[in-house]
């Protein structure tokens, strides 16, 4: 019979490039166990092995498409082969179509929307016991595109309203359960995979650009105290405050403008 206790851990999805490779140095320095997850297994080996040469553990890599339905039963799973179970949640992955929505495949948006919204829900609630057991916590990364509706973006811009309402509601659940739950709302981060994808540089320059490091950092550090929210860069938190003061026409037509700059293409935020 095995009676090895389950050890405590940090499981990161989207983990392979910008925030979320970010997030996974900073727990790892602050010692904490690691399980990665990401599609791109040779990226998550590579972080996988910078941690471990630093002197940390070397973290789990789990090569898992998030976008499938059984993704939260693979993940369940091998936590319990390998007598892991959650402290900490990072929900990072989530990607984004830019372009009028009836031009928009049918297909992509609703991958969108089961990675965003249903693999987001689905590992926030599976693991909450485990959370509470270890006193931990969960950060969810929204957006600031989830404090206003995004023509040019529609579906990618409600996702992250969702994500931003169900993490501050959980954020309100929890308390009495002692978990942490943080929604962080970065805006527009430069990444690799944003340069690949065919972002304008102009995108991703100007003062709402915060780099994915500093994004990072202050996730992390409002996870850590506790905070309902985390908007980083002193442009983006302006953005959040005009949205619930202005009239919601107005922010549609600033969102509509600076969406329009843009290709079609998917982003990572």
């Amino acid at each position: 019979m095995n009676t090895k206790l389950n050890e405590p851990v940090a499981v990161i999805t989207g983990a392979s490039s910008g925030i979320g490779l970010e997030l996974a140095k900073i727990f790892a320095r602050d010692g904490h166990r690691l399980v990665l997850i990401a599609r791109s297994g040779d990226k998550l080996e590579h972080l996988a092995d910078e941690i471990a040469s630093s002197g940390a553990a070397r973290p789990l890599v789990l090569v898992i498409d998030l976008e499938q339905r059984d993704a939260g039963d693979k993940i369940a799973a091998a936590l319990a082969q390998h007598n892991l179970e959650p402290q900490f949640i990072v929900n990072n992955a989530g990607f984004g179509l830019n372009g009028e929505a009836v031009t928009q495949s049918r297909a992509e948006q609703f991958a969108m929307i089961d990675l965003n919204i249903r693999t987001v829900t689905d590992l926030s609630l599976r693991f909450a016991l485990a959370l509470e057991r270890h006193r931990g916590g969960l950060l969810n990364v929204a957006s600031v595109a989830g404090f206003v509706p995004g023509p040019q973006a529609a579906v990618y811009y409600a996702t992250k309203a969702y994500v931003l309402s169900f993490t501050q509601a959980l954020h309100q659940e929890w308390k009495a359960r002692g978990i942490r739950v943080t929604a962080l709302c970065p805006g527009p981060v430069p990444s690799g995979f944003q340069a690949r994808a065919g972002v304008p540089r102009r995108a991703l320059k100007g003062p709402s650009v915060v780099t994915a490091d500093k994004v990072a950092a202050r996730g992390y550090r409002g996870l850590m105290a506790g905070q309902m929210m985390v908007v980083p860069g002193l442009v983006n938190k302006i953005v959040v405050f005009l949205s619930r003061i202005l009239p919601r026409k107005t922010m549609l037509a600033a969102a509509d403008e600076r969406q329009r700059r843009r290709q079609a293409h998917r982003v990572i935020e």
